[in-house]
């Protein structure tokens, strides 16, 4: 499968991405078919030379069915070339499990849990 992504360049700390059209199977900082792209960023969000494509290389590799990565993907969104993409902001697996969730909620919301917590038990006569 053919995938557009970025390939990491630059020195420690001062990151420079190529974005490359790859074989999934490559090493993300291996051999790629094409570059058609760069990346930089260290540079402000509204500076020109932040992200520079080939726009019609682009097109066409998508024409051809290369899957970009998400990253990717948002930068051909803002560059016009791309579908919009949805975005997590964090991974599900930082999610609570289901009980604590169920539990987090129970309290949020005043509500006591059902039958365990509605009525205490009977204290033993002696």
């Amino acid at each position: 499968m053919i995938v557009l992504r970025m390939t990491r360049h630059g020195a420690k700390k001062r990151p420079f991405y190529h974005i490359v059209v790859a074989d999934r199977r490559f090493p993300r900082d291996g051999r790629y078919i094409e570059a058609v792209g760069t990346y930089n960023p260290m540079l402000p969000k509204d500076d020109p030379k932040r992200v520079s494509l080939k726009e019609d290389l682009v097109k066409e590799w998508i024409k051809k069915g290369a899957q970009p990565s998400e990253r990717v993907a948002r930068i051909l969104h803002a560059a016009g070339l791309g579908p919009e993409v949805k975005w997590r902001e964090s991974p599900k697996k930082s999610a609570p499990r289901t009980k604590t969730q169920e539990r987090l909620k129970a309290a949020a919301g005043g509500d006591k849990a059902p039958a365990a917590d509605a009525a205490p038990a009977e204290a033993p006569k002696a």
